[in-house]
């Protein structure tokens, strides 16, 4: 995902794509211990990436509520 595409959407809706997003990479880590090839090999690296990103905004909102109030 994108910066953009991430900084319009609410707090609850970026926890819901970051669940979305460790199960995908829960199931693409136990595809590689196992031994088998992943589909995209760096899908992987693109998740993790993703998921930083969204703790970052999450974090930032928060921390930006927290100011305010």
């Amino acid at each position: 995902m994108k910066k953009r595409d991430l900084k319009g959407q609410s707090t609850e809706e970026l926890k819901e794509k970051l669940a979305e997003l460790r199960l995908e990479l829960i199931k693409a880590n136990s595809q590689v211990a196992s031994g088998s090839a992943p589909k995209n090999p760096g899908q992987i690296r693109q998740m993790r990436k993703t998921i930083a990103r969204i703790l970052t905004f999450i974090h930032h909102k928060t921390e930006a509520t927290h100011k305010d109030g």
